[in-house]
């Protein structure tokens, strides 16, 4: 073979090396499970009677998953869970798709896929407050707490390995993605509070680090404290320059991207008030 050829040849090898290296399993215990592809996780539990997936994330993640699922586990998929209906989370469902698979959303979600016609496969179990799912000897709640991230995004709660898996809305070891995009501020507190009742030690999020009960609270104090100061700006009549001068959170510098998206984080909340809370055209204001 030309040298030339095998240089080539050797190169590509290790970068399909790579690239199936960008797929990790890591074992949460009791069954469950965190999948990891670049940036986005998700989560899947492993039982006697079978396997209950969420997000597929894309297809390509969804076949390497699969096909993980029958080798090491010899076990049925039975049941898909979108957290919610953004296409970066729940595309390439369809190959999980089987006779004895059922896709689960909240209604809202479900909608949004059917109005905007999502490459998806349509939700054939849907609910509007709460849904318990048993498979084996594990149950997994599922729960919508109102408006906080795109539609109809629920908390995910595995109770016998208390372990509560979010999508988008609570992230740990990392700040809020950018401007808040499609993010509804009040509501991601109203659902972190919430969520903060249940019974759980562990948190997956949908994107970032695994954390525990105690850093989903200060990522809740986080969001707090920049609603409380970019709101005190705005009834102070400051401008959007004037608040991002002076909203301080040094205390959370430890998250990742704090620098870069602190400004845009407050001009978000910014906008927000502005937009969405009426503010811009308030005549005492």
């Amino acid at each position: 073979m030309p040298r030339l050829l095998q240089k080539l040849l050797t190169t590509a090898l290790l970068f399909i090396g790579f690239a199936t290296q960008a797929y990790e399993i890591e074992d949460l215990g009791d069954g469950l499970h965190r999948f990891i592809d670049d940036r986005h996780r998700s989560v899947f539990l492993i039982t006697s009677e079978g396997a209950i997936v969420t997000d597929p994330l894309n297809k390509k993640a969804a076949i390497w998953l699969n096909e993980q699922i029958k080798t090491r586990f010899n076990v049925p998929v039975k049941y898909v869970i979108y957290s919610h209906n953004h296409s970066d989370h729940i595309y390439g469902a369809e190959v999980f798709k089987s006779p004895h698979t059922t896709f689960v959303a909240h209604k809202l979600a479900a909608q949004d896929i059917k109005n905007t016609q999502m490459k998806t496969v349509t939700p054939s179990l849907t609910f509007e407050n709460e849904l318990l799912l048993t498979l084996g000897d594990s149950t997994v709640k599922l729960n919508y707490h109102g408006p906080n991230d795109g539609r109809g995004s629920v908390s995910i709660l595995f109770e016998k390995q208390k372990t509560l898996f979010v999508v988008d809305w609570i992230v740990i070891g990392r700040m809020p993605w950018q401007k808040l995009w499609s993010y509804d501020i009040q509501g991601m507190i109203n659902s972190t509070q919430a969520v903060l009742k249940y019974d759980f030690n562990t948190f997956v999020g949908g994107h970032a680090d695994i954390g525990s009960k105690a850093d989903v609270a200060r990522y809740l104090s986080y969001l707090e404290l920049l609603y409380s100061q970019v709101t005190a700006g705005v009834l102070a009549g400051n401008t959007l320059d004037e608040i991002k001068q002076n909203v301080k959170l040094d205390q959370f510098s430890d998250f990742k991207q704090f620098d870069a998206w602190l400004p845009l984080n407050i001009e978000g909340v910014y906008e927000r008030l502005m937009e969405e809370s009426g503010m811009g055209w308030r005549s005492d204001l």
